[in-house]
């Protein structure tokens, strides 16, 4: 107990799995707001989850969702078909009015603060590896991560350009031709 107030120690109703699939049917929706998403659409689908929780109890469980949705995820990368192509997204944390007061990276589409994403998806579109990055990590650095295990030719944009690189990836049979 906390002073006078009782602590409440229930039990989420929702089970693991089925708070995942909501998680995931997010992605898959149209929706843009998670909030509309649970408050318009899920609570159509009673049916299904018949212990569904209020919309502010169910964003306090998505928390325990992050590491499971993690290991699924892995489960869900595609095959290397031979070409690849990799590039970064950055995920803003604070609005551009604030970045006076944080340290800052700036991208070919401005001033930022926050994380980068990097993907290296397949000829079909399936993803092949991702990586988390603080905003101010060079993209080249991932590289030798992230293509670990990929087969045939990798594309990226300048971003991912270096001569060390280059060399590092070039194919035995190309540097007896140069």
């Amino acid at each position: 107990m906390i002073g006078d107030q009782k602590q409440r120690n229930r039990r989420p109703e929702l089970s693991l799995s089925e708070a995942m699939t909501i998680v995931i049917l997010f992605h898959k929706t149209g929706y843009r707001t998670f909030k509309d998403y649970y408050t318009r659409f899920v609570s159509l689908l009673r049916a299904y989850f018949p212990n569904l929780v209020s919309y502010s109890r169910f964003v306090n469980l998505m928390k325990t969702c992050l590491f499971p949705l993690f290991i699924f995820s892995q489960g869900c990368l595609g095959k290397s078909t031979g070409l690849s192509f990799v590039d970064s997204t950055i995920l803003t944390v604070c609005h551009a009015c604030r970045i006076n007061s944080h340290r800052v990276c700036k991208t070919s589409t401005g001033w930022f603060y926050g994380f980068k994403l990097h993907l290296i998806i397949n000829d079909v579109g399936e993803i092949l590896a991702y990586m988390l990055s603080a905003g101010n990590v060079d993209d080249r650095v991932l590289v030798p991560e992230l293509a670990k295990g990929l087969l045939g030719k990798l594309f990226g944009d300048k971003g991912y350009i270096s001569q060390e690189l280059f060399f590092k990836y070039l194919s035995v049979e190309a540097r007896l031709n140069l």
